[in-house]
């Protein structure tokens, strides 16, 4: 009853209420206004009531609630009853102060505790509110009319849809399962193919069992010395974990760089840490002011005295999970140049405040943030060059995000200068596509379907030379200034051809793409008598007949 008490409840973030008003038909006594929590979080949001054969009845939990009113209320002698979804987001900002005497995990389990009463940055309702009930809540909680107060509809937080009973349906479209990437199929070791030759897999198509067996492999392999990996984003039972902690058992040396300040993981990832150090893992909570946002791993083999390399570059969390429903790209390599890289990088994540130089040294991986933007503008510069000369100059590029403004004012002048440029953005674009200027117009589209499409790809003409990278970084000053990066070159002519046949099939796609314009207008591509291509389907099906 929020009008009978002093302070304001705090309500928690991602959690659906009923607004509720009680009034009483003669006005014999005075409307009150009441919250009640809809309790999401212990129940399911769809309750299936009995229904008759061949339908299916479903009722929301706060509809329930609405229904049960009178009797919820029945002590105050109310006969009307009005109720509205309302929800609050709030600020997920972590503030890490600069208390010396503090240590970073104390300032995030300080920090955490404060996320629940972070400041409401966006406050939903149901349009059909009423207007004094509405009022009272912005006053009570604070709020300006400045503040993103946003109407909608009845029902709000739709990712429960994604726990819809699954008993309601009578045919379902099962998801495609994942298949053993063709190298890799029937062998009885995945260390000794990786010894020998690069694997690209491309998840979630490939199945991601291949790395937890490149590690497990690892972690009995009685030559094997020592693993270091870094972890941004963990499954809920991680069998990555299962695995580091097994290798320390078998007595190899587990390095294993945990980034606590993942947003929301941060609590699961204080947690592993402790699962970790207790097995007798060695864990590095990475670089301050700096997320570790590559994703390494780097495995040290001793053979008659020899020392190997070996691991893997991945646009991907390891989580097996996220594998099965994120498209990323992950590069099972011995080569010994890229492991070089890798393993300066590791080196310097041990010492961070005396060992920067290690990442200048990086000869092979483009590095954040030393060396990226810089590689960046001098691969995007050499294209403009060729372009003016008239030679043949093309830019390639999949990204989450761009919105570097230093990096598209280099691609305007690759436009400018006629390079053709093609772009695959999912989510935030800053860049114009259309001007008078550009020589070549700038084809950009967004896929967003079925799986998440997650992995970074550029490719670069190169005076005919292509050269190809996969990256963990997006074109943002956050990734390319603020966070430890990597894009790594692929070598490999195969595994080049089939991350450009890829791209080629998405920028063909005409079923889930969206056109990315001036205008933002976010129009899907119209298929018109052209052959109809929904790019994950036949990426699936170009990958699977590689498999066969």
């Amino acid at each position: 009853m929020i009008e009978s008490i002093q302070d304001f409840p705090v309500l928690n973030d991602r959690s659906i209420y009923l607004a509720c008003r009680l009034s009483k038909k003669d006005k014999s006594i005075p409307q009150k206004f009441a919250l009640v929590s809809v309790p999401t979080r212990r129940l399911p949001r769809f309750i299936i009531l009995p229904s008759k054969t061949a339908e299916k009845h479903i009722i929301l939990l706060e509809d329930i609630i609405r229904f049960c009113l009178p009797h919820i209320f029945s002590f105050f002698g109310y006969d009307t009853f009005s109720s509205h979804i309302i929800k609050v987001t709030r600020d997920a900002e972590i503030d890490i102060d600069n208390d010396i005497s503090t240590s970073l995990i104390q300032k995030i389990e300080k920090g955490l505790k404060n996320r629940k009463k972070g400041k409401p940055v966006r406050f939903v309702f149901d349009k059909a509110i009423d207007p004094a009930l509405l009022t009272y809540l912005v006053r009570r909680m604070g709020l300006q009319q400045k503040d993103n107060l946003i109407p909608g509809g009845r029902i709000h937080n739709f990712v429960d849809f994604m726990n819809f009973p699954e008993s309601v349906f009578t045919q379902k479209n099962l998801r495609k399962k994942p298949f053993i990437h063709p190298a890799l199929k029937n062998v009885t070791s995945v260390n000794k193919v990786i010894l020998k030759k690069d694997v690209l897999l491309n998840l979630p198509y490939h199945s991601f069992d291949s790395v937890i067996d490149l590690l497990r492999e690892a972690a009995i392999d009685p030559d094997v010395v020592s693993i270091k990996i870094t972890c941004y984003r963990l499954a809920d039972r991680s069998k990555i974990i299962n695995t580091l902690t097994n290798a320390v058992r078998n007595g190899k040396m587990v390095t294993v760089v945990l980034e606590l300040r993942a947003r929301f993981d941060e609590e699961a990832n204080l947690e592993w840490k402790e699962e970790l150090e207790e097995a007798g893992a060695k864990v590095l909570l990475g670089v301050p002011h700096m997320k570790i946002h590559a994703k390494l791993c780097l495995i040290k083999k001793k053979v008659n005295n020899r020392i190997i390399h070996y691991g893997f570059v991945s646009t991907g969390n390891l989580n097996e999970k996220t594998a099965k429903v994120y498209g990323d790209t992950c590069l099972l390599t011995s080569d010994r140049n890229i492991m070089a890289d890798v393993n300066r990088i590791f080196n310097y994540l041990e010492q961070p405040k005396s060992r920067i130089q290690l990442l200048f040294e990086c000869n092979t991986l483009m590095v954040s943030p030393t060396s990226m933007r810089s590689q960046l503008v001098q691969l995007i510069s050499k294209e403009t060059k060729a372009a003016k000369e008239k030679r043949p100059a093309s830019i390639i590029l999949k990204l989450n995000s761009l919105s570097d403004e230093l990096l598209i004012a280099q691609l305007y002048e690759a436009a400018k200068a006629g390079v053709d440029i093609k772009l695959i953005i999912r989510g935030i674009f800053c860049m114009f596509t259309e001007n008078k200027k550009f020589k070549i117009p700038v084809q950009a589209i967004s896929i967003v379907d079925e799986y998440l499409e997650h992995a970074r790809v550029m490719i670069f003409h190169n005076g005919g030379k292509e050269k190809v990278f996969i990256s963990s970084a997006d074109w943002m000053v956050r990734n390319i200034d603020h966070r430890v990066e990597v894009a790594c070159p692929i070598f490999e002519k195969n595994i080049q051809q089939e991350l450009k046949d890829i791209l080629q099939i998405q920028l063909k796609d005409n079923i889930k793409a969206r056109i990315l314009d001036n205008k933002l207008s976010n129009q899907y591509v119209n298929p018109r008598n052209t052959k109809k291509i929904r790019s994950q389907v036949e990426t699936y099906n170009y990958l699977y007949r590689k498999a066969q």
